[in-house]
């Protein structure tokens, strides 16, 4: 698998070298979590191997994780911005969340299964119909999680600000569950942001070696701000914009 790679000719023979090994062994990881996780299933018992794998590709990667404030207790939706695929494994190490991922996803069988593992659930962002049936995949990875995250934006940014939030992407959640606190999460990655986003034409792939053939450790700071509440919480739209203005505020602080 790992001698199939096409590297990225930007990378110098030590960046390649070194997104060869990590390869290695995230895959070495996985396929260590693999049989655990089917038979923690098989037990019905609470499963902490997704996390133990993305925790795990975070260190490999050489991702060293910060966090200001908490998660907020009990089952949460929380609304991050987006810049890495790195945002997903760090804030699964860092929250035990499963996440909302757009159906594009589940075309790719690997990456799917992967998700799936996770608890992902996929949202057909153009197919009013079935909103019914991803309401009540979201309830269900809610409860099973306790918290699930989205991404509003969309898509990735560089990390210096924030692309408009579609609202569109929370009509799973409305109305809001019973209980369920909505905590915006800002993903801040500092100075080095505009290096490793995944932005332009740039392929999935190429962002995925480019950050692992880093010979630097990256620094993420995890900000977990104050929850949602009163007329933020009222429908999508107060949703996405609240969650969007207290993200704003915290990159510009």
């Amino acid at each position: 698998m790992v001698a199939a790679l096409a590297l990225p000719r930007e990378l110098s023979l030590l960046g390649k070298l070194r997104a060869v090994f990590r390869v290695a062994s995230i895959a070495a990881l996985l396929l260590l979590c693999i049989p655990l996780q089917y038979v923690w299933h098989l037990l019905r018992l609470p499963n902490p191997w997704p996390r133990v794998f993305l925790g795990g590709v975070v260190w490999i990667s050489g991702i060293k994780l910060a966090y200001r404030g908490q998660k907020a207790g009990g089952g949460v939706f929380m609304i991050a911005n987006h810049v890495s695929w790195i945002d997903v494994p760090a804030l699964a190490a860092a929250s035990g969340s499963a996440f909302v991922g757009h159906d594009g996803l589940a075309s790719m069988p690997l990456l799917e299964w992967l998700c799936r593992m996770n608890r992902t659930v996929f949202i057909a962002r153009h197919d009013r119909t079935s909103v019914a049936s991803q309401v009540e995949d979201v309830r269900a990875a809610l409860s099973e999680s306790g918290a699930l995250t989205i991404f509003p934006e969309g898509t990735t940014s560089d990390g210096t600000g924030l692309l408009p939030f579609k609202s569109s992407l929370l009509s799973a959640f409305e109305p809001l569950p019973s209980g369920i606190a909505v905590q915006p999460v800002l993903l801040d990655y500092g100075a080095e942001a505009a290096d490793i986003s995944w932005i332009g034409d740039e392929h999935g792939l190429d962002n995925f070696l480019r950050i692992l053939a880093r010979s630097k450790p990256l620094r993420l700071t995890i900000h977990f701000l104050p929850p949602l509440g009163g007329r933020a919480l009222e429908s999508r739209k107060t949703i996405a914009q609240a969650a969007r203005d207290a993200i704003l505020k915290q990159l510009a602080g």
